[in-house]
């Protein structure tokens, strides 16, 4: 995964084949927003989600390039009033490493008394942030007297939310959580690479 160049694009389309969610469709996708840049890392993780009585699919792909972070979700859709037949639709997003603010990569251990360098956690997620999508909480000030009734305004934080990915070991298998911590760390040297200022 972390070799470069025709052999990570081969392996890349292999894993989206795997995956067995509109191979085709996914990889032209990816292929065109990846062009000619060698691929350092990537990951292909899908979804399955429940929807009244129907099952609906999701496939994320994030791919890391030397210059950039690329990310394509591709959805399936039912026959609805604008289409009598079902369909699909695919969206790329390319990112500059230079805008990505935030990598962070939560991870859940089982046992954390017994753990050991190196073991797998049951799940891990992904969050990554570059500005598109933040994301704000806000609840009311209050100051410490009970019995105060003033309006102290509002306080709350604003969070980089532009994408999350949770992956399991039940759900997902091993080798995905593996592969997200792969890419987890690939993206994080690569962007405090960019961040280092040259000398």
């Amino acid at each position: 995964m972390a070799k470069s160049g025709t052999t990570t694009q081969g392996l890349l389309r292999a894993a989206i084949e795997r995956s067995g969610y509109y191979p085709a469709l996914v990889a032209e996708a990816v292929e065109a927003a990846v062009g000619g840049e060698p691929i350092s890392s990537y990951l292909v993780h899908q979804e399955t989600t429940f929807d009244s009585n129907e099952v609906r699919r999701h496939v994320t792909v994030l791919v890391l390039t030397g210059n950039r972070f690329i990310v394509s979700h591709t959805d399936e859709q039912a026959a609805d009033a604008g289409s009598p037949s079902p369909y699909a639709t695919t969206s790329t997003e390319s990112v500059k490493l230079s805008s990505i603010s935030s990598v962070v990569l939560s991870r859940v251990v089982a046992n954390p008394e017994s753990y050991t360098p190196g073991q797998l956690p049951r799940e891990v997620v992904l969050t990554i942030g570059w500005g598109a999508v933040s994301r704000i909480d806000l609840e009311p000030a209050a100051c410490g007297d009970p019995n105060c009734d003033s309006d102290h305004g509002y306080t709350g934080n604003s969070t980089a939310d532009d994408l999350s990915l949770r992956v399991s070991e039940a759900g997902d298998g091993p080798e995905t959580v593996r592969q997200t911590l792969v890419f987890a760390q690939a993206l994080s040297e690569a962007t405090a690479a960019t961040a280092t200022p040259a000398r």
